[in-house]
């Protein structure tokens, strides 16, 4: 009978590397938020805490929302990114980091 655990036929994939996508896919979108929502804080910040006039208020809060969603983007592709390369078996001549 054919078991569930491992690689399978085909290259599918074992639980265990499920599983440890499924974290990384986690880890990326938790870390990427925290950092967006400092970026936003910290640039934002000053328009939400302080009487601004109106034309630097919006331009603060809309720069904090821009540049948050940028960063929220660009570290949840290289999270996932270092972690694919990671996932990749070493090549030849090349000493694994674990050795």
């Amino acid at each position: 009978m054919g078991g569930h655990g491992g690689t399978g036929p085909g290259g599918r994939r074992g639980q265990a590397e499920r599983d440890a996508i499924t974290v990384e896919i986690g880890y990326a979108l938790c870390s990427s938020a925290f950092a967006a929502a400092v970026v936003f804080g910290a640039v934002a910040g000053p328009a939400l805490l302080f009487a601004l006039p109106g034309a630097v208020e919006m331009v603060l809060v809309r720069g904090g929302g821009v540049l948050a969603g940028v960063l929220f983007a660009v570290r949840t592709v290289s999270v996932l990114v270092r972690f694919r390369r990671a996932a990749q078996p070493s090549q030849p001549g090349r000493t694994s980091p674990d050795s």
